[in-house]
């Protein structure tokens, strides 16, 4: 498969471009910063030049023509303020979705976050931050062209990742390392059952291939 990643030089990113790449797939990731390209050749990724802030629909669409999968894993970033919330993390996965389905990619997989939600209230950056995912989330499942997913895991690590995950409607809150996250995408990628699910994702006590098929009731 063909699957193409917005946010190509995020953390979690990387490692996905890596799995997937290791598993035969052909893999784009989509980066603003030309200075980044070598980091994703070296994760085993081609890398595309696309500001998804400032691009139009019909350039991405381009990037995204004869992918198989689309997976939207950009983010404005822990150093940004309130506009780039709107901007990146709700404007740019609105854009991605929207090119997606002009481009004919039906597989449409999110990472969002644990406690996005559109209505979530308060004036934190972070507030912005979930109310921002929450909102893409929301856009997200209203398009009937796609194929969608969205993954929401709880705090984030650096910890070498245990390949053992709890995967659920809601799973209640609690650390993941981001390898595990990668690793549950790469399943996710090659599980098309698991369209229109929303899923929160922990660390825990089921292989991530296994949690991955009884969500999708295989």
């Amino acid at each position: 498969m063909r699957i193409v990643i917005a946010g190509g030089h995020g953390q979690i990113a990387q490692r996905l471009e890596r799995l997937l790449s290791a598993g035969g797939h052909e893999v784009a990731g989509v980066i603003r910063n030309p200075e980044q390209a070598d980091a994703l050749r070296a994760a085993g990724a081609e890398p595309v030049v696309l500001d998804l802030e400032s691009a139009t629909v019909e350039m991405v669409a381009a990037a995204l023509q004869g992918a198989d999968v689309a997976v939207f894993a950009a983010g404005a970033g822990p150093g940004s303020g309130v506009e780039r919330k709107h901007t990146v993390d709700r404007g740019a996965a609105v854009l991605f979705a929207d090119a997606a389905e002009r481009a004919g990619v039906r597989r449409y997989i999110v990472v969002s976050s644990m406690g996005a939600d559109a209505d979530h209230p308060g004036d934190e950056v972070f507030d912005a931050y979930l109310r921002a995912k929450g909102a893409a989330d929301d856009y997200v499942r209203a398009r009937s062209g796609l194929d969608w997913t969205i993954l929401k895991p709880g705090m984030l690590t650096n910890d070498a990742g245990t390949g053992l995950v709890r995967l659920e409607a809601s799973t209640g809150r609690g650390p993941v390392p981001r390898d595990d996250v990668a690793a549950v995408l790469a399943e996710l990628a090659e599980t098309p059952a698991t369209a229109g699910l929303t899923l929160e994702l922990v660390s825990g006590s089921v292989p991530v291939s296994v949690a991955v098929k009884a969500v999708a009731g295989e």
